[in-house]
């Protein structure tokens, strides 16, 4: 990376200082994206958006990642991490706040861009920067940021359609999504102090880069799980509350079982790092993760409305997958420019992949006029992903697939 770090010769005071730069910076990595979806019908209408358009909003977030999270790692060499992860907090400020506030919808997928952007490096670069900053405590660090973005997630999620209905009987969408921006601004005060730590970069050891990932076995293992996994996710976090508006429930209810299915990974998020971490072989945790997928999608199938809440709780346990990719990034490379080149390469290719799971469910649901297909669709997908998930949980460094 482009600053040399010595944990050991951090104070107390500046390692508390970074915990807590991770972890309001975790908060505010899934709001940008998860708030949409509760106002989706709203918000459509107001900006006259067509369903092509409201289905490219929906993946919008994984066409971020794809894009620039490929690039963070280089641009991390360039300008020092934590300066890049203050950079990406202005652009989700400022992508967040302005897109409140325009009327076209052009504009506001542009402006939307700008903000899930700014998520998308941060994202990539939060694994490195455990790795450097902690290199002894990858599980427990994991688990305290993949519980923070879980923290953020749910709360965009539940709280999005209250903030938009408060004291008016409409759902103000503007509104909704606009106080997110307000927790991505004050999330950016410790990182004023935290870009300190970037210094020249020292003689010697050359950067891991994308393409040398890409000849390695591991690199697309970890690609294709991760890839599938956020197929899965953002196609639920994009249509779950649709889904249950079309069954009946209202849009108060809908972001409530969205927010049950983000909530389930709070818990669980901080568990599965911790015990991931400490198991050379993870995959009994991918199958007990993978099984909950096939359940959660029957239910919705044959009974969407009678048992809507036991539909999210397993399905919010299948998506726990992500924090235990997030824990594998860190385990599976030996340094912090290791993980930063994997994580990129895992993240960028990944997303690539996942692109077609919300825009993709969005056109198999104006196509059939129904859930059934895409969920069936995404029930078949579970297949593939479990297979690599098995793959991916056997030990491996990628610095030895590359030597």
């Amino acid at each position: 990376m482009h600053e040399e770090l010595d944990p050991a010769r951090e104070t107390r005071w500046q390692r508390i200082l970074v915990v807590v730069g991770i972890v309001v910076l975790a908060v505010n990595l899934r709001p940008a994206a998860v708030s949409v979806g509760p106002v989706l019908d709203e918000l459509s209408h107001g900006l006259h958006m067509s369903p092509i358009g409201a289905g490219l909003l929906t993946a919008l977030p994984v066409l971020s990642f794809a894009t620039v999270g490929a690039l963070a790692p280089r641009l991390a060499r360039s300008v020092g991490i934590h300066r890049l992860i203050l950079l990406a907090l202005v652009c989700v400020t400022a992508g967040l706040a302005l897109r409140a506030q325009v009327h076209g919808g052009t504009l506001f997928l542009v402006l939307s861009f700008l903000g899930l952007s700014g998520m998308a490096a941060a994202n990539v670069l939060l694994p490195s920067l455990v790795k450097a900053h902690f290199p002894d405590r990858i599980g427990l660090l994991t688990a305290v940021y993949s519980t923070a973005l879980a923290i953020g997630l749910t709360g965009a999620s539940v709280l999005t359609v209250p903030i938009a209905t408060f004291h008016t009987h409409d759902v103000d969408w503007r509104r909704g999504i606009f106080v997110w921006a307000i927790l991505a601004a004050a999330a950016a005060i410790p990182w004023l102090g935290l870009v300190r730590h970037d210094r020249a970069p020292a003689d010697g050891g050359r950067p891991i880069r994308l393409a040398a990932v890409a000849r390695t076995r591991l690199g697309w293992v970890m690609a294709v799980f991760f890839g599938l996994q956020s197929l899965q996710a953002y196609s639920v976090f994009g249509w779950a509350a649709q889904v249950y508006r079309d069954a009946g429930f209202s849009a108060t209810t809908a972001g409530l079982l969205l927010g049950v299915i983000t909530g389930m990974s709070i818990p669980l998020s901080y568990l599965i790092p911790s015990v991931a971490a400490r198991m050379t072989h993870q995959s009994s945790i991918v199958v007990l993760l993978m099984a909950c997928y096939p359940i959660g999608y029957l239910g919705l199938i044959l009974a969407p409305h009678a048992l809507a809440w036991l539909w999210a709780v397993v399905i919010g346990i299948g998506l726990c997958t992500f924090p235990l990719i997030l824990t594998l990034i860190g385990l599976r490379a030996r340094t912090p420019e290791g993980v930063a080149a994997l994580s990129g390469w895992t993240q960028s290719v990944g997303y690539l992949i996942a692109v077609v799971g919300p825009f993709g469910v969005g056109a198999l649901y104006d196509a059939t006029g129904g859930w059934t297909v895409p969920l069936l669709v995404l029930l078949a997908l579970c297949v593939p992903q479990f297979l690599v998930g098995m793959l991916a949980a056997r030990p491996a460094y990628l610095e030895d697939q590359l030597a």
